[in-house]
């Protein structure tokens, strides 16, 4: 993508706002977030950096989400419904090449993730793998 055509942290804020207030109504997927996340501003800060970093190279986030992620009871069935609303939110603030572009990012952070969680023991306690970390990494592939 064009550097002109890259979404402006603007953008990028509006979208993890207007996201995460729907993932919040969600029924399917709000009871994880709202369990797991005790205060909402500083966890939407975080979550811009990411976005930041991930589309724009920024190197704004410093965390680790698949750690973040490891111990949440979370499904694979989650993301299916995590990315279409992500989809439907994308498609409402970015224009349509912005919208795909941050949408090949989402499908490869749920591939990852999906990869991890699926070794995780049934106690969720042991350490995730290490090896799909380094395509996280990566934000500007």
């Amino acid at each position: 993508m064009n550097p002109e055509q890259l979404p402006t942290e603007a953008q990028i804020s509006t979208l993890v706002d207007r996201f995460y207030a729907k993932v919040r109504e969600d029924d399917e997927i709000g009871p994880v977030f709202e369990d797991a996340v005790h205060n909402w501003d500083a966890h939407l800060k975080l979550l811009k950096e990411f976005w930041s970093t991930v589309l724009l190279a920024s190197a704004q986030y410093k965390g680790n989400p698949l750690l973040a992620h490891f111990k949440l009871p979370i499904e694979e069935h989650y993301f299916d419904r995590w990315l279409n609303l992500f989809a439907e939110t994308a498609d409402e603030v970015m224009t349509p090449p912005q919208a795909a572009f941050i949408l090949r990012k989402a499908h490869q952070i749920a591939g990852n993730m999906k990869r991890v969680l699926a070794y995780r023991e049934p106690s969720a306690t042991a350490a995730p793998p290490a090896a799909p970390f380094g395509t996280l990494a990566n934000p500007s592939s």
